[in-house]
């Protein structure tokens, strides 16, 4: 259950900083995971690909990596540290 409010809120504010930035796509992100957040940079992929399945973060590369303080406040979250989007003049240079 921890992981998917997780998850969750990681996705909300990814589709949030894509909407205001007025993208086309999520190119990539990049996260901080707690320790104590039950996830490894590889089971977060696992859970990022499904919970962006159909959304404008779908097929977006993912960066994350383990966060080593225990015994931080931020310990048992996901921390979003970087949205990479693709704007339309981007997209249409292609």
């Amino acid at each position: 259950m921890h992981e998917q409010a997780l998850m969750r809120d990681v996705m909300r504010k990814v589709e949030q900083v894509a909407v205001d930035g007025g993208a086309v796509r999520v190119v990539r992100i990049s996260v901080r995971l707690g320790p104590l957040s039950h996830f490894t940079p590889e089971h977060f992929r696992e859970h990022f690909v499904d919970a962006s399945r159909g959304t404008i973060a779908e097929g977006a590369e993912v960066d994350a990596a383990i966060d080593g303080e225990i015994t931080g406040e931020l310990a048992r979250d996901v921390v979003l540290e970087d949205v990479e989007i693709e704007l339309p003049e981007t997209a249409a240079a292609r």
